[in-house]
Parts: C-alpha cells; sequence; structure tokens
C-alpha cells in the first residue's frame, strides 16, 4: 500500500499527541481518526490519568469518534496511531470497522520501554486450561437465555 503525504500528515500528529501525553503525565501513546482527509478524533493514552486500564489511544479516540459521528460503526474511516495496537485495542479497532489501520512504533519497541504486549498474544494461543489467569467457564444454560431473547427480537440493531 502506498502511503501518502496526508498519510505521513495524520501519523506525525498521533506523534505529537503521544510525545505531549508524556508531557501531561499519560502513557507515550496517541492515535487520530481521520474520515474524508480529516481528523475526526485525537487522542492520547490516559490510564494512569483517568486510573482507567482501558483508556489507551486508540479506544479514547474510537469513543470520541463514535460520539462525534453518533454511530458505533466507523467504516470509511482510518486510525492512525503513535505504537502498534495491543490486542485490546486491534480488537476494538475491528469491533469499529475502521477501514485501515496505520502504526509507527511495533509492540517491540514499546516492549523495551515496559509495555510488554507479546504476554497477551501468547496467552491467547494457549489452551484455557493453561492460562496465567485462570478461565472458568459456568451457568452456560442460564445465560444462553439472553442469547435465545437476543435471536428473537425482531426489531434489534445488529452490530
Amino acid at each position: 500500500m502506498k502511503i501518502t503525504e496526508l498519510d505521513k500528515q495524520m501519523m506525525r500528529e498521533a506523534i505529537r499527541l503521544a510525545s505531549e501525553s508524556v508531557k501531561n503525565g499519560g502513557g507515550p501513546f496517541g492515535a487520530v481518526i481521520v474520515k474524508d482527509g480529516k481528523i475526526l478524533a485525537g487522542c492520547s493514552n490516559s490510564v494512569t490519568i483517568d486510573n482507567d486500564c482501558t483508556a489507551h489511544a486508540e479506544v479514547n479516540t474510537i469513543r470520541e469518534a463514535c460520539r462525534k459521528l453518533g454511530t458505533y460503526d466507523l467504516s470509511g474511516c482510518t486510525i492512525y496511531t503513535s505504537c502498534e495496537p495491543c490486542p485490546m485495542c486491534l480488537g476494538a479497532i475491528y469491533w469499529a470497522h475502521l477501514d485501515k489501520i496505520f502504526y509507527a512504533n511495533n509492540r517491540k519497541d514499546a516492549g523495551r520501554i515496559g509495555f510488554d504486549d507479546d504476554f497477551i498474544y501468547e496467552e491467547l494461543d494457549k489452551p484455557m486450561d493453561k492460562r496465567s489467569t485462570p478461565i472458568v467457564q459456568m451457568l452456560r444454560d442460564e445465560a444462553l437465555e439472553s442469547f435465545v431473547a437476543w435471536e428473537e427480537k425482531v426489531d434489534k440493531t445488529e452490530y
């Protein structure tokens, strides 16, 4: 895929947000979401500022973009993030239906400064009973009731 001058400009904004975040007490991560060549949303990491372990730059930016557009579907948008998305952020990007992902630093770069997401990727490859955090399934029959209700609901909003 060809990288355009606009792509570089948008990535530089994500990088600027990451640097600004460090100065303001946040983590060194920034992201912008672009639609039709214009920045729709831009945020940085605020995990320690907000005491929210999900407040990664990509998630914060997705939330802002969804609020601005009034939708949970960001099809037609591109995300530029200062670092390769962690598994949580990558999942959020896929759920948001973003068209493209551009990133600057990679997860190995992040690992070298103490942000090691590789263990999560490794955990996902392990069988449930071999993971470091116990995962136990229970009350499935009771929980299936809500799935049946969803399946039968005629006026649901699919996503």
